[in-house]
């Protein structure tokens, strides 16, 4: 089942569990488990799961993404997403799970997290056979862009379905005299991107201070993927009442005056 976002009636929260499983690598015990954080969060209200399985599994293993695509089977109107680099291990992934959403991450190998998007021209052509390819196997196809307007139109031209666009930018000029012209970056970005035909995720450093702000201004914003602040405030609050506050934060972005 191929589900849309878009169907919701604002936007949607993901969340990211590398975090989780990055705890439970330190020991052998196979706790916590990202199988019932997954569980809970859905439980709580969460419309997705996402995953960035490394080549390096140094969180998500591979026995994780199979695991949680099975569990994801129990929940037909949530989604499952997983990212990565698809020049890397991503593509296995998809044609073994054939997942709702894949987004394409042009990370290296041993980065450290994610930190740019895709350049074009310059990756249009390598790109292009493995959007279409995911795309056959029933996956919808997000780029992980930089805010850059005039880069949106090339990259609906080479087949994606969305951008998620990378917003650590806008996370660190939070509260600094930046912050404004940052958001405004990111609201033309996203309204080119609405022009080009393209659908809008974004994520990175998203939290429950900068994430009411960001969507009462960018427009069209169908998905917001979070893990790290959302996982950090879980070990504080729990499961249900940290996805509880992210819906929270995303309900305030829409019904403000």
């Amino acid at each position: 089942m191929n589900v849309d976002p878009a169907s919701f009636a604002r936007t949607a929260l993901s969340v990211n569990l590398n975090k989780v499983a990055l705890v439970r690598n330190t020991r052998h015990l196979g706790i916590p488990s990202v199988t019932r954080a997954a569980t809970l969060c859905l439980q709580a209200g969460a419309h997705g799961i996402t995953v960035h399985p490394r080549p390096d599994e140094r969180h998500i293993r591979a026995h994780d993404v199979h695991e949680l695509a099975a569990l994801m089977k129990d929940w037909p109107d949530r989604e499952f997403n997983i990212e990565g680099n698809p020049f890397h291990n991503l593509m296995g992934f998809v044609r073994a799970v054939r997942p709702h959403q894949v987004t394409f991450v042009p990370d290296s190998e041993g980065q450290f997290t994610s930190d740019h998007g895709w350049r074009f021209p310059a990756d249009a052509e390598r790109l292009r056979p493995l959007i279409a390819e995911a795309q056959a196997l029933g996956a919808r196809v997000s780029l992980f862009m930089d805010a850059e307007a005039d880069a949106m139109a090339a990259a609906r031209a080479v087949g994606a379905d969305r951008v998620e666009l990378y917003t650590e930018p806008y996370a660190a000029a939070w509260a600094t005299p930046q912050c404004d012209a940052q958001l405004q970056r990111f609201r033309a970005a996203a309204q080119a991107a609405l022009d080009a035909g393209l659908g809008v995720n974004a994520g990175h450093d998203l939290n429950r201070d900068n994430l009411t702000a960001f969507l009462a201004t960018v427009p069209g914003v169908s998905e917001v993927s979070i893990g790290h602040a959302l996982i950090g405030d879980a070990l504080e609050m729990g499961y249900a009442a940290t996805v509880g506050a992210y819906l929270g934060c995303i309900d305030a972005a829409f019904t403000r005056a």
